[in-house]
Order: structure tokens, then sequence, then C-alpha cells
């Protein structure tokens, strides 16, 4: 058991037959915790189950979890690729008991997995424990043997593990191996303790506290277990290396990049195999779980890693893109265990290739002026910060991929001066921004939160309700009262109008008070997460605070909008099916119009697949199934088999939208098959029954993003009313062409092939006009005829009116075919007024005669400069047309002397 994937498998083996749960990987992006970039830790997708807020029907798991640290406090980027052991991706093992067992049984069973299951030479292991915590002191003597010297209390926080501020809380205890005395470093907790000789392999975390606000702990009722250990480093341990990217799955990826390269992994490229290795699985895991190179948050973490590898790559001398030919090599070693990058391998191959092939047209250029910035400056020496806010800007360089590029030279970069011109140029950007200061006014409805609570909607159920107003808003204040003609927000304590979200436009409608007094909503939305805004104009009379009103949705708009919020599930669905299970919601727009999905795609979609798609979800449509809502815990409705919207923020309860009968076709994104044909995560409106939607009709498919894809789709009366127009068009079209209606394609084909027929015969005649004139005889006789004899030398000279510069080649190469052995020149005049010239010598005279040299002659003579070509043909150009005879009389002077 020395292989990566072995060792996984062995650890979840041994804690499975211990009557732990075997829980999958979370995503990288952390579902319900908006406080952590990247899910960076085992026990991040059991906060809440620690916290007690979340049950779950197991009281111990074992993982295998996906990490990313690379971005936020948690950055291990900068040092990829020059350490043995940062990494940028990788796999955390853990277990963890939720009140179930405690430190006797953890360090049980973390002693046998190390000593008996993975054989490991408990002579080369030590711990560590906090300093006052005895209990786990004395365990460890006890289960393991160990003596007073192999355990190691720690004073500091490095060995005690809080949440946070409050909250739960415990001692650490770490289990180390040393690798032998030829490694330098010490134990923990002595000066040296940061070499490479002693390696933490396992942490165990006793959480047993809970941290009060006032700075005292009490005891928790239920004791819990947290630990992590990276596997790649006891891989490490096991394959008898200190060296984490000496492991067999580092050891493939890296040959693979060796074999497309060409460069051997040693001496100065070393760093640079190991940072593409690394980059490559983070890289490919983020795309996986949605994550797409952007600008900002997570998307521009994801860049940055790219760019950095891309680096690397060029300075293995890469011409092309490198990091997408590597994805096989990943999918070799990893996809078996993870098969979302099986799933989405089309998209992170495309995804990668653009983005190294855009970089790679600024790379360079950024790598010279750089190169030039740094090139009197030696080890110790700073780059300015202005420098590298220039690359950052122009060329698109991160601050790190600068940074890493000058580490081998030992110059820093002054970051103070880099984040002063990044400040400077959010100011200057700030300055010249007129908008309309909306911003400025947004607190005030944190304000309004305060005063009127949150918003109960009501709209699932019904378009018209009863509610109380709780605060009025105008120009930004809080107002006590809006009368007639004033524009503002009313905010009730419930309301039937859907507020915009979820891409889904907010809902018009009218609000009727006191004494008749009219609000006519134009818009609804969310404010300070969940206040329900209707903005809108008093019609009549007035309305204030505290008084009741009737609420109505406008039925016409909210029917629309719901067909097309529908129609978008069942695209969604279809696409998935179509183009493959790596299709995920990028963003949406649904008005009562008109539908747009993006969704994550790397090329354009044919028409075959847009009918193909457009077919499946007609079928689901022709069904008429019913659309049902339930209320589920989030992990049951991903159980189900549920889509969530990447990077949608969920609450314990969710609403999850199913359509259709399941026919097996359709799966969820980690490929379980879903309880019916579309089921996704929703807090839209829908119709009751798919039939309700009447017909969805694509009308557009084109890029979004880089990766990204947008489709744009009617529904109901507007895509009848749109079919309608196109088939009068179509009538029109064939009244035109005196056919029928289906004849249209075919008559249309006959005519273009009769055009192109009528272009030929009209080359020919222009041809004929150009070398012989308009007098007949062919064009054989014509250029005999017109054929000078200059010398020894014979000339073909003409010019010609109304042609098109670039059909002077042909002619010229035409020309030469008849003269035989002689020169050709000719001049066209376009219909501006303008010439263009070709000269072309004949193979057996360019020793004596250059194309370019006599084509000179002629441009200067039409008042152009220069001109280019080869010794047999050459062309140039001249604003003045009416000089045609002069260039010609001056290539047969030319020729003459």
């Amino acid at each position: 058991m020395t292989g990566v994937n072995e060792i996984r498998r062995g650890f979840l083996d041994y804690f499975v037959k211990h009557g732990h749960e075997e829980v999958a990987s979370s995503p990288l992006v952390p579902r319900n915790d908006p406080t952590l970039m990247f899910t960076n830790a085992g026990m991040v997708q059991f906060k809440s189950v620690f916290t007690g807020q979340e049950t779950r029907p197991y009281s111990r798991a074992a993982t295998s979890q996906k990490c990313v640290r690379a971005g936020g406090k948690h950055n291990d980027l900068d040092n990829v690729g020059y350490t043995a052991r940062h990494h940028t991706f990788f796999e955390m093992l853990g277990n963890f008991s939720f009140g179930d067992y405690f430190k006797a049984d953890a360090i049980e069973f973390a002693w046998r997995l190390i000593t008996q299951e993975f054989g490991l030479d408990n002579k080369r292991l030590l711990v560590t424990v906090y300093h006052d915590d005895d209990e786990a002191f004395a365990l460890w003597k006890k289960i393991a043997g160990l003596t007073d010297d192999k355990i190691i209390r720690i004073a500091s926080s490095d060995n005690f593990w809080q949440m946070g501020d409050t909250g739960p809380c415990g001692p650490c205890s770490e289990i180390f191996y040393d690798h032998g005395a030829h490694i330098p470093g010490g134990p923990p907790g002595s000066a040296d303790e940061d070499g490479d000789r002693f390696i933490e392999i396992w942490n165990l975390v006793f959480m047993q506290f809970d941290q009060q606000e006032g700075g005292g702990r009490v005891p928790l009722p239920k004791p819990s277990i947290d630990t992590g250990m990276g596997l790649e480093r006891i891989a490490a341990v096991l394959q008898g290396t200190h060296d984490n990217y000496e492991t067999d799955l580092f050891r493939a990826l890296i040959a693979a990049s060796v074999d497309l390269t060409g460069v051997d992994a040693t001496g100065e490229h070393k760093a640079s195999h190991r940072v593409i290795a690394d980059h490559l699985r983070s890289t490919s895991f983020l795309i996986a779980d949605g994550v797409l190179p952007g600008n900002e948050g997570r998307g521009y973490v994801l860049r940055r890693i790219m760019r950095r590898a891309m680096r690397h790559a060029h300075l293995l001398g890469a011409k092309d893109p490198l990091m997408h030919r590597l994805v096989p090599a990943l999918l070799r070693q990893m996809g078996d265990t993870y098969g979302e990058l099986g799933r989405a391998s089309a998209l992170i191959t495309e995804t990668l290739r653009l983005e190294e092939t855009r970089f790679r047209k600024t790379l360079e250029k950024g790598l010279v002026l750089l190169g030039d910035a740094a090139e009197n400056l030696g080890r110790g020496d700073v780059l300015s910060g202005d420098v590298a806010f220039k690359l950052y800007d122009t060329y698109g360089f991160p601050l790190d991929l600068t940074e890493d590029a000058l580490r081998p030279r030992g110059i820093r970069v002054d970051t103070d001066q880099f984040r002063t011109a990044m400040e400077r140029q959010k100011a200057d950007a700030r300055k010249a921004w007129k908008g309309s200061g909306e911003a400025a006014t947004e607190a005030i409805w944190f304000d309004v939160r305060d005063a009127a609570g949150a918003t109960d909607f009501l709209g699932y159920d019904t378009e018209t309700a009863e509610g109380e107003i709780r605060a009025l808003v105008r120009e930004g204040k809080i107002v006590k009262s809006l009368k007639k003609g004033e524009a503002g927000h009313m905010i009730l304590n419930q309301t039937p109008f859907y507020a915009e979200s979820g891409g889904q436009v907010g809902d018009r409608g009218v609000i009727r008070g006191a004494g008749g007094a009219v609000f006519r909503v134009s818009d609804t939305m969310k404010k300070a997460g969940d206040v329900f805004a209707h903005f809108g104009t008093v019609e009549s009379g007035a309305f204030k605070t505290g008084e009741a009103a009737e609420l109505a949705v406008e039925h016409a708009q909210r029917t629309a909008t719901r067909a097309n919020h529908s129609a978008t599930h069942l695209l969604h669905e279809a696409l998935r099916q179509v183009l493959g299970s790596h299709v995920s919601q990028k963003g949406s727009l649904v008005a009562p119009d008109r539908l747009r999905f993006d969704f994550s795609h790397p090329k354009p979609m044919s028409q075959d697949e847009l009918h193909e798609v457009e077919a499946r979800a007609n079928a689901i449509v022709a069904q008429n199934a019913p659309v049902t809502t339930r209320l589920m815990a989030v992990d049951e409705a991903m159980d189900c088999g549920a889509m969530a919207l990447f990077g949608e923020k969920y609450g314990d309860e969710v609403r999850v939208v199913s359509m259709g009968e399941s026919d097996g076709t359709s799966v969820s994104e980690d490929g379980k098959r879903k309880a019916a044909w579309s089921l996704e995560l929703c807090g839209g409106t829908h119709v009751h029954r798919t039939g309700d939607i009447g017909v969805i009709h694509i009308v557009g498919e084109s890029a979004s993003a880089g990766g990204i894809r947008r489709i744009e789709a009617l529904t109901a009366d507007n895509a009848r009313t749109y079919l309608a127009e196109q088939d009068e068009r179509l009538c029109g079209v064939a009244a035109v062409l005196r056919t029928r209606p289906e004849d249209v394609v075919d008559r249309v084909r006959a005519l273009m092939d009769e055009k192109k027929s009528l272009e030929r015969q009209l080359a020919d005649a222009k041809r004929q006009v150009a070398l012989a004139g308009a007098g007949g005889g062919g064009v054989e006789a014509g250029v005999k005829n017109l054929i000078k004899s200059i010398g020894d030398v014979k000339l073909f000279a003409r010019t010609v009116e109304g042609l098109n510069p670039k059909d002077l080649r042909g002619l010229v190469d035409e020309g030469k075919k008849q003269v035989g052995s002689g020169v050709v020149a000719i001049v066209g005049v376009t219909e501006d007024g303008k010439a263009g010239l070709a000269v072309g010598v004949t193979d057996d005279l360019t020793g004596n005669w250059s194309a370019v040299d006599l084509v000179r002659v002629g441009a200067s003579a039409l008042g152009g400069k220069g001109g280019g070509g080869r010794a047999d043909m050459a062309q140039a150009g001249g604003p003045d047309g009416t000089k045609a005879g002069d260039a010609l009389a001056a290539i047969e002077a030319h020729l003459a002397r």
C-alpha cells in the first residue's frame, strides 16, 4: 500500500471498518460559508455539525477532502515549486467524531493505522500536545508506549485550535515523522523546527471547550474530534522520501510535462516542472467545481495560478499552449477517484487552452519589460512597484507572477508602491465615474430593515394579498408618506410580489390603499437581504406608514415570467444531456418577454445541437408534466440529484423544483441519477404544469465570455408570435422568388449557382477587356497586338479603368503566359481615382530585371511610395490614377536605358 490511490483507499476503508461513514469530498467552493474563498480543510463541510446547527444521520465520518490554499490568509502559492511540501491543491484525509468518541479512541485509531496498517517504524514517530493537556500526554504514553522525550509539550497557539472568537475549540496533538539525521532540521519546539527532518503528518484536534465572549472557556456537553492528515505528506513518508514531489502521483505528472517539453526535471528546470504539476491539479479541480478565470474573487485566484504555471511552461521553452495537453495525465492519476474531472474534462481542456493562448500574446512582451527594468538590479535590490503595476495593468501579470520571476535572482518588489499605484488607479476611476449616486443611499436600507423587519413572501401561492405598510422611502430617505405624483419605495410586512433575484425580474402590479389611493409598482427588488422594496409612483391619493393596503401582481407579466423561468430549467437539463455534464449555469435573465441563459461550454454550438436541445426541452413541455416544489434539507436535495447554482448561498432548507419524469438520461453534477427529468434548487416562480410553457424556441446562441456561451429563447405567445412573423417573412420571400415556401431553399440555391456562373462569365469578360481590349479577337491576339519591343525585351503595358487592385496579380500572371518572355505592367484605376500597379517579369529575365525595381519606378509617377514583392512579381499603388500613362511610360523608359 504505497501508491497514493491505495493510501487514500486504505485510510477510508480503515475508518469505515471502525464504524465511520465515508463522506464524499465537498466542492472546493464552500456552499454555506461566505468567510472562506476555498475549502481548505476537511472539517469545513462539517462546521455546522460541530456548532450544533445541523445534524447528520451519522456520528462518525471519514473523508478525503479536496483543498486549495491560494488566496486569502491561507496562501501557499508563492512557495509552490521551491519547497518539498507546499501545494496549491492537496487532499486532506480526516476522521471526525460528532459527540461520539474522544481523545482515547482518536489516539488509538491514529496510532494503529500508521503503525499497524501503514507499517511505520514507531521509533521514528514523536508527538506534540498542548502544554497543559495532561490527559493527552498520559494517553500517548499508555496507548502508543511513547517515552516522555517523544511527547513534546507546546505552549504556542499552534497546538490550540478554535473556530472563531467564540464557539467550539480545543487542544491539538500532532504526530511527527523523523526522516533521519541526514535531513537538516530539529524537532518541534526547537529553534530549527522549520527544517525538513521532522515532518507533521497528522493533526488531532480535541474539541472539548466552548469559547465564551468574555474570554472564558466552558466544557462542551459532547466533545468532538476533528483530524487532518495530508495525503501527499503521508504518501512521501510511505514511499521513502521527504519530498512530496517524489511520490508516484507527482512523478507521473512531471514525467508527462517532461515528455511534452523535452526538458528534464533537473537543475534550474526542476521548480518549473513542479509548479506545472501542482498548478495543473488546482486549476483542473477548480474549473471542475465551477470556477472560471476572471478578474475578481475566486476567478482571479484561478487566473493567477494558471498564469504562474504558464510562465513556467514558457521557461521550459514550450512554444505552444502546454497545460491543456497535460489533462489526460491528470485524469489517469485521479479521474477514477474524482469523477467530476472526467465529466468536466472538455471544459477544463478548453479553458486552459484559451487562457494560455490569450496570455501568451502579452507574456513575452511583459517579460521583455521586466527584463529591461531589472537589468541593472542585483540580489537584494528592489524592483519599482510602479513597474510591477504596469506589468499587472497592461500585460496581465499578477503581482505574485512578477515576484516569482524575480525570485531566482533574489530581487524583491516594492509591494507598498505597487498597492499605492493600485489605489491611485481606483481613486482615479471613482473620480471619473458620473454615476447616479445610488451607492451612497444603500446604507438606508439597513435602517429600513431595522424598522420594518424582513418581508414575508407569499407569491408562490397567490398573486394577491393584504399587507401593512411598514416603511416608505423617497429619494434615499425614509419618509412618513407618499403623495400623488411622488415616486418611491414601499415596504410592507408581506407581499405576493416577487423581488428580482436569481436572474428573474421583479414583479409589476398595483397596491391600493385607503380612500382609493393607487400606487403603480414598476419594479420589485430585494434590499438588505430580505426586505422587498416595491418601487413605483402614486397615481392617486396618498399612502402613510402603518396603513393597510391591498396588493395585486400584474397577472400577464407573472404568467409570462413563470413560463420563461421554467423553460430555463428545461433548457439547462437539455444542454447537459446534449453537450455534457460539464454544463452549469453561469447566469440568466428571466423576463416576461424573453429569457437568456449563460452556461459553461468551451465552443459555439452547432445548429444540430441547438435543434436537439430545443427538441428535448419541448418534449417535456408536450408531456404537460406537473411541476412540483418541495422544501428539503440541502444534503437531502443533493442526494436526490438536484442541481445547485454555483456560488449561491443556501440556508438549511431549500426549495427544490422538479419537472418531468426521470428517463435515466438526467444525472446530477456528481453523476447521480436524478429523481426527475429536471431537478434544481430554485427560489423563483414557476408554471404549474410544463404544458403551460406552450413552446420553447431558441432564437440565438453566442459567446458571453471566455468559456461561457449564451442562448436566448422565447416561450408561449412570444414564441408563437415570433414564429408567425418568421413564417410571414418566408411567404414574402417565396412570393418575390415566385415559388412555394417549401421550395425557397432550393430556389435560392439555384439562384446562387446562377450568380456564381454569371460572376465567372463577368470575370472572363473583364479579363478579355483588360488584356485584349473590347475589339474581340481573344486574349492571345489582343496581347500580341499590344506588345512593344524595348530593345531585346518585350513589354506588355496597359491601363484598365474600374479594376479592383486585388485582381491585378491574376491579370499579370495571365499576361506573362501570353508574352512568353518579357515584362508585363498593368495599372488598374479604381472608381475613386486611385491607382494600383502590378509588374511581372518572366523567370528567364529576372537576372537582368527586377519587378520590384520596375514597380517602384511606376509608383513614383502615380504619387505613391515604395512597393514590394519578388523579382518576378511586385505590386504598388498611388493616389493619382490620372497619371497611369505616366507610370507605364516611366517603366518603359527604365527598360530602354
